[in-house]
C-alpha cells in the first residue's frame, strides 16, 4: 500500500464525514473527473459543487470508510453513507464502492458504484421497492440530481469561488 495515497483517501473520506466540502475538493486534480449512479460524470468544478452541495444539505450525515487500499497510481474504497434522505426523510445507509486513480498526490479519476434498487427502497419507499430497478427511476433520479446541481452551481450553494486574476480565491 502506498502510504500517500492511503493517506490521501483517510484525508478524503474524513472530510467527508466532517462535512467538509472545501476539504475534499482539495483533494482532487484541477481535470478530474468523477462518475456514480445518480449524477453520471462530472467534471472537476462540478463534482467539487456536489460534494459541497451535498455535504451542505446533510444534517446528520455519517461517513464511514470500512476498508481502503491505494498504490502510486490507484486505489479502491468501500465506504458507508447513514444520513436521512431530504426529500422523503427516510434513513439510508448506503454502502458504496470506489475506484481511485492518483497523479502528484491528488484523485484524478474517482468513479462509485453501488446497488441503485437498494438505496432506492431505503430513500423513496414503496416507490423504490417497486421501481428501483427500472430505467425510467434512475433517469429521473438522474435528472433531478442535475438539476439540483446545477441550482446550487448557479446559486453559489456549491459553486467553487471565482477565482481573482493573480490565481487566488
Amino acid at each position: 500500500m502506498d502510504s500517500a495515497n492511503a493517506a490521501l483517501l483517510e484525508r478524503f473520506y474524513d472530510a467527508f464525514n466532517r462535512r467538509d466540502g472545501d476539504a475534499m475538493a482539495a483533494c482532487y486534480a484541477p481535470d478530474a473527473i468523477f462518475r456514480d449512479p445518480v449524477f453520471g460524470q462530472l467534471d472537476a468544478a462540478e463534482m467539487a459543487a456536489m460534494w459541497r452541495m451535498l455535504v451542505g444539505r446533510a444534517a446528520d450525515l455519517k461517513v464511514e470508510l470500512a476498508e481502503h487500499d491505494a498504490d502510486e497510481t490507484q486505489g479502491t474504497a468501500r465506504w458507508i453513507a447513514h444520513y436521512t434522505f431530504s426529500q422523503s426523510g427516510r434513513p439510508v445507509v448506503n454502502q458504496v464502492r470506489a475506484r481511485f486513480k492518483f497523479r502528484d498526490g491528488l484523485i484524478v479519476e474517482h468513479f462509485e458504484r453501488f446497488n441503485f434498487w437498494r438505496w432506492a427502497r431505503q430513500a423513496l419507499g414503496p416507490v423504490g421497492l417497486l421501481m428501483g430497478w427500472s430505467p425510467g427511476l434512475r433517469l429521473r433520479i438522474h435528472r433531478e440530481a442535475r438539476a439540483g446541481l446545477a441550482r446550487a452551481m448557479q446559486e453559489g450553494n456549491g459553486a467553487v469561488p471565482p477565482r481573482s486574476q493573480d490565481g487566488h480565491q
